[in-house]
């Protein structure tokens, strides 16, 4: 047994979902009396929100476990997330946690730290048909930036990915339960909000589909910015795509993962596209917002990939002109058909296909970065920056852009872009709204 704990900490790892779920939980514990702190070393609870997609991650939560551990303390620990979803009974043997609870449960973590604490088994990996979102408290305090899960659970399959395993089949969360905490997020302070889901695009009710939810969050008076994320190109409909011509507050950016350029390694992923097929769509996108900023994840070294598949993906890379972009070797997940495909690429293959790409995809977002030295834009403040009387806000783009001044974290601040670096931009302020 342990005593109840008093105070919290929450680490996420991973996607935007991770962090919004990891948002959640903290609103949870804060509702059931508990203080958050910002340093584990000093927490009573510790909740490690875990990701699955690839190993590494998975190494790294039993590392911090490890951690945790040192120096004598011996803090109630709960491990939740996709690695709990997919080896939760092996990280009860393995690491000894106080609790575990997958991604679909975890409206369940105050039952099961009361367990823990009583000296009860908690572990929770159900998944259940009932929304755990009803479950949540009402949202409070947010930054001007807020993530709003409305879709999760991924019914693609593609051969290298643990998704459908660990978060289950699509499910959509009712319209008016998103509207209704888009609201409140606004309430609570957002000006921006990104809709979330693992294949966020393919977020359906009633027959409405995502342009129908980003058009009725459009209308919440005091909401001036909307992202998605993440889409997959066979869910990019019409209605999505005129979206982001006549959408004013829908942002100029869109994340939608190729993964690869060889049509031949798609068809091993089960993708269900193909080269030329992602890249018409990528041409109707630029038909009705020509300045849209695309951003890709791709994967090197997957089984079989060679060095002509390889060189389809730098093709695509040159052909796209991607504004930011996600790399990854291959990594191998268990239980996924991927993993016990043969002709596996050499890993010093594989480091040298990825320095390759890493590359092209570097020279190309500094380049549309340069592109945009002179445009003039509206920048979201979200924090303070590095330098006295620096602040750090978001353009259009999704890019970092720095400006002084006397500009308030969620003000609107028109600003000239000014000079532009690898990875953030320069503005010099023209016009200031205040929040």
């Amino acid at each position: 047994m342990k005593p109840a704990p008093k105070t919290f900490h929450v680490k996420s790892f991973g996607c935007q979902m991770n962090v919004y779920d990891g948002e959640r939980m903290a609103e949870l514990m804060t509702a059931q009396g508990l203080t958050a702190t910002t340093d584990a070393g000093e927490a009573d609870l510790v909740v490690l929100n875990t990701c699955h997609i690839r190993e590494k991650a998975t190494d790294k939560v039993y590392s911090d476990i490890g951690r945790l551990r040192k120096g004598g303390r011996s803090p109630m620990i709960a491990v939740a997330g996709c690695v709990a979803q997919a080896e939760g009974e092996e990280i009860v043997a393995r690491a000894k946690v106080d609790v575990v609870v997958g991604p679909q449960a975890y409206h369940n973590l105050p039952e099961l730290v009361a367990k823990a604490a009583a000296g009860a088994p908690a572990l929770d990996t159900d998944m259940p048909l009932a929304s755990k979102f009803g479950h949540l408290p009402a949202r409070r305090r947010v930054g001007p930036s807020a993530f709003l899960t409305v879709q999760e659970g991924c019914d693609k399959f593609c051969t290298y990915c643990v998704v459908p395993y660990t978060r289950g089949a699509e499910i959509s969360r009712p319209f008016d339960a998103i509207v209704d905490e888009a609201r409140a997020l606004v309430d609570a302070g957002a000006r921006e909000i990104t809709l979330l889901g693992q294949n966020v695009n393919a977020w359906s009710d009633d027959a409405r589909g995502l342009h129908d939810l980003i058009r009725a969050i459009d209308r919440i008076p005091g909401l001036a910015r909307i992202r998605y994320t993440t889409s997959h190109p066979n869910d990019m409909t019409q209605g999505l795509i005129d979206a982001h011509g006549d959408v004013e507050s829908l942002m100029p950016y869109l994340h939608l993962p190729v993964q690869s350029g060889s049509t031949g390694i798609l068809k091993a992923m089960n993708r269900s596209h193909g080269r030329d097929d992602y890249l018409r769509l990528l041409d109707r996108v630029r038909a009705v917002r020509p300045d849209i900023a695309l951003s890709g994840d791709f994967i090197v070294g997957f089984p079989g990939e060679s060095e002509r598949d390889f060189a389809d993906t730098l093709s695509l890379v040159d052909a796209v002109g991607y504004a930011q972009a996600f790399s990854f070797k291959y990594s191998p997940r268990p239980g996924t058909p991927a993993a016990t495909m043969a002709d596996e690429v050499p890993a010093a293959i594989m480091d040298e296909r990825l320095q390759r790409l890493q590359a092209a995809l570097g020279r190309d977002q500094q380049a549309f970065n340069r592109a945009s030295v002179g445009r003039t834009c509206t920048i979201l403040v979200e924090r303070p920056g590095k330098l006295p009387g620096q602040m750090l806000g978001k353009s259009p783009w999704l890019q970092s852009v720095h400006v002084i001044g006397p500009h308030a974290i969620g003000d609107l601040v028109e600003v000239e872009l000014t000079a532009a670096g690898p990875v953030s931009l320069t503005g010099v302020a023209r016009v200031s709204q205040a929040a």
